[in-house]
């Protein structure tokens, strides 16, 4: 073997060594470690829910132990010092429970006082939750796996839930994780909230905010003719909760075009719904001007309690047209309509429905009231009916709007309320328009003005979307 390496040449000698040395890297060499990602298993709805009682936050994972282990080392080498964090941990029997805390983990061996703490749990469409209980300590911060008073997680490095009693919070073990103490995982993340004052850097949409824009706007309006030319005006119904300003809208439309606030439409605030009648609401060029090419539709507002509230088979009946103006709304029995004269124009069917929806109640708005506007949402969608959402007192929600209307697109926190209705309602955030009507002011405003136009506008354009979408066995025939 030497006498044959001798003779070979130089070059070849090199070559020979290059490989020799590479096969000694590769056998030398390990398989790469696969590096597991800490994706979150909270439900968009969960995180609403958890909103409303912590305030809008960004959730930024710290530990997963399905990734990093359940030891007790292994959560505070990634929790500890990390300020308010949201622990939420998963069984096998389909629980989803945990609890929030405002106060770092330190390891200090002190028991911790927390007011903002509470404990939460989802199981299918059940959400329930309770504040730590006055006059005691949330938790234990000392170097052992988390716990809330003694409800401990990763308990013993392993996964699971021990509960050992104590008086610092309110709950059933029953219904708040099915006495199934086997955890299939458990997740920690860092809560930061968003401030309502904290700005974009750029606007997240682009607005003028010029009085050549709003008399733009005004012109675009009033020479609009509808994609279908049976149809003279845009039908366009509003839907929304109690209080969320359906009719403030048309008064602040009616205002635009007459020239000063008006208060045609009965609006204000009740817990009940002041409109009872279905309305139809068109505006003229002025006060003695002709009809502008689109009509309002106000209706009875939306209540999460059954036999209270507009009536989805109501809904039904508006859509084709079959309910009169002035119709007053019966909750406990929905409108009986002729079945011989159930055949409307699609001039008299609604062409675009919107959602009314008040940003300072967003996170609140309650999982009955969810399932109303879900259901309508599902009919609509069945039809081919637009939608879009309105969402109103946006200066209420956030001081740095109210400050300055102008800043509503550079506000990070009316981003966030934005996306979240977007999530609520399973409508995309491109269909989320934010708005202020007119409430209190005796004169018109230019950036009032120009988000309320901005808004009208994009509804004939989704009308128009519709005429286009509809069958030709639903269009009329064109004209000779």
């Amino acid at each position: 073997m030497r006498l044959l390496l001798c003779s070979k040449s130089i070059k070849e000698q090199e070559v020979l060594q290059c490989f020799c040395v590479g096969a000694s890297i590769l056998r030398n060499m390990r398989p790469a470690k696969v590096q597991k990602v800490c994706t979150s298993n909270l439900s968009e709805e969960q995180k609403q829910q958890l909103y409303a009682l912590m305030g809008y936050a960004e959730l930024t994972p710290l530990y997963k132990a399905s990734v990093h282990g359940y030891d007790a080392s292994a959560f505070h080498q990634r929790c500890d010092r990390q300020g308010p964090t949201l622990l939420v941990a998963y069984n096998n029997s389909g629980y989803v429970f945990g609890g929030y805390t405002s106060v770092d983990y330190t390891q200090s061996g002190q028991y911790v006082t927390d007011e903002e703490a509470f404990l939460f749990s989802f199981k299918d469409k059940t959400f329930v939750s309770t504040k730590v209980n006055r006059g005691h300590h949330a938790r234990h911060d000392d170097s052992g796996v988390p716990n809330f008073d003694h409800l401990y997680f990763c308990y013993n490095n392993q996964p699971r839930v021990h509960n050992q009693g104590g008086q610092a919070f309110t709950y059933n073990s029953a219904t708040f994780f099915g006495n199934d103490t086997n955890l299939r995982d458990l997740e920690v993340y860092k809560v930061e909230e968003i401030s309502q004052d904290s700005v974009e850097e750029k606007p997240w949409r682009n607005v003028q905010w010029t009085a050549e824009r709003r008399d733009e706007l005004v012109k675009l309006i009033k020479d609009y003719k509808p994609l279908e030319s049976s149809v003279n005006r845009i039908q366009i119904l509003m839907i929304g909760p109690v209080g969320a300003g359906k009719s403030s809208f048309f008064n602040s439309v009616n205002s635009i075009f007459t020239g000063h606030v008006t208060n045609k439409a009965m609006a204000g605030s009740s817990s009940t719904s002041l409109t009872t009648q279905f309305r139809t609401y068109p505006v003229k060029d002025g006060r003695e001007g002709k009809p502008l090419p689109f009509v309002l539709c106000d209706t009875m507002g939306l209540e999460e309690q059954s036999g209270a509230g507009l009536d989805i088979e109501d809904i039904s009946s508006i859509l084709q047209g079959l309910i009169p103006d002035r119709y007053k709304f019966n909750p406990v029995a929905p409108f009986e309509h002729d079945e011989q004269k159930a055949s409307r124009s699609l001039e008299q069917k609604i062409h675009c429905v919107v959602y009314v929806i008040d940003a300072t109640k967003i996170s609140l708005m309650s999982v009955k009231l969810e399932e109303k506007l879900a259901a309508i949402r599902k009919k609509l969608n069945s039809l081919g009916v637009p939608q879009i959402v309105l969402m109103t007192k946006v200066d209420e929600a956030c001081p740095l709007v109210e400050e300055d209307l102008q800043k509503v697109y550079i506000s990070s926190y009316i981003k966030t309320k934005v996306q979240e209705v977007s999530s609520r309602l399973g409508v995309p955030v491109s269909c989320v328009l934010p708005v202020k009507n007119y409430s209190q002011e005796l004169e018109l405003n230019l950036s009032c003005d120009v988000l309320l136009l901005t808004a009208l506008q994009q509804m004939l354009r989704f009308a128009d979307d519709y005429f286009d979408d509809i069958s030709p066995v639903e269009a009329p025939l064109p004209h000779k």
